[in-house]
């Protein structure tokens, strides 16, 4: 396999675009579950490559996706790379140069949709020109076994390693504003990302666990201490938890916080639990108030807020007119 440059094409940025986003308008609103969207418009995600089929089948409909995010009043667009790898694509007799053109076809649908929407001076009335985050899942996304909740993969670190890397230096070779290491369920795992981003200087990426209960990752150590790590590390824009029931995100804010001083960010799912045998979300009785929640995160410290799996665009937006006047 051809291994890419390590540093990216993108010049060098020093700043960090989250701290420099939040220091303008005070908070940033990120967008809802790409997955949930699309099956909202009817596209049947029940395959390996979940949102990522959609690349293969119907681009536009992830374009269109990024603009219904937008106009309810997301921030921050996530790419459909989350379970988009090499591997994935090799299941499907795709060679590495295709598997990186859908990469790229990815961020580019995303900038596409930000610029169009950046486009009407209508959609600039109060708002900041949005960014763009080139998804970075897990090894476990690529399983699609469920274990992005467990973090139990059976691979060394070295293996880990090489899993990543191709995509991680195609995605920091972008024209995205940043990446989103999303839905890590291990130290072991933030901390091959995190040599990753030394290997891209000038790049910045946030880091944002799963999580079991309140103060734990979802392989059961505690996330201090990955705050704590990723506070150590330059690049790291933001910490914080993602894909994690909603009633959790309180206590976590606070546990973060106890481990880092940089930007927190929680994107939660609906508080609905994944069964991986089945691959569907099974409702609970918790109910939340996500206006509610929000403001309480957002006092709690949380400086990016928005939502993961089961989270659509009529939740973004009541999240954007709680934190945004």
């Amino acid at each position: 396999m051809h291994q890419p440059s390590p540093a990216p094409v993108r010049p060098p940025s020093t700043e960090n675009p989250i701290v420099r986003f939040v220091q303008r308008q005070g908070i940033m609103v990120l967008d809802g579950g790409l997955a949930t969207a699309l099956e909202a418009r009817g596209f049947d995600l029940d395959d390996e490559l979940w949102s990522a089929k959609i690349l293969l089948d119907a681009p536009d409909a992830i374009r269109a996706v990024h603009l219904d995010f937008l106009a309810a009043g997301a921030d921050c667009i996530a790419t459909s790379t989350y379970q988009a790898t090499l591997p994935g694509f090799h299941k499907r007799g795709l060679s590495d140069v295709e598997g990186v053109e859908l990469f790229r076809l990815s961020v580019r649908l995303a900038v596409e949709a930000r610029d169009a929407f950046w486009s009407e001076p209508g959609n600039r009335q109060g708002r900041l020109r949005p960014l763009v985050a080139a998804s970075v899942g897990p090894y476990g996304a690529f399983l699609a076994d469920g274990s992005e909740y467990t973090g139990r993969y059976g691979i060394g670190d070295g293996e880990l390693h090489a899993f990543h890397r191709h995509r991680w230096h195609v995605l920091a070779d972008s024209q995205a504003d940043l990446l989103a290491c999303e839905t890590i369920p291990s130290r072991r795992e933030a901390g091959v990302l995190l040599e990753l981003l030394r290997e891209t200087p000038g790049r910045w990426a946030w880091m944002s666990f799963s999580c079991r209960d309140g103060a734990h990752l979802s392989d059961g150590g505690p996330i201090i201490d990955v705050a704590r790590a990723c506070d150590a590390a330059p690049g790291v824009a933001a910490v914080g938890v993602n894909c994690t029931a909603p009633q959790f995100i309180s206590s976590l804010i606070a546990e973060v916080r106890r481990g880092t001083e940089k930007p927190i960010i929680v994107y939660p799912n609906s508080g609905e639990r994944y069964d991986a045998v089945h691959k569907s979300w099974v409702a609970t009785q918790a109910v939340i108030d996500w206006e509610v929640a929000t403001v309480e995160w957002y006092r709690l410290g949380a400086a990016a807020i928005g939502g993961c799996c089961r989270v659509g665009p009529e939740v973004i937006s009541a999240m954007r007119r709680q934190l945004v006047t």
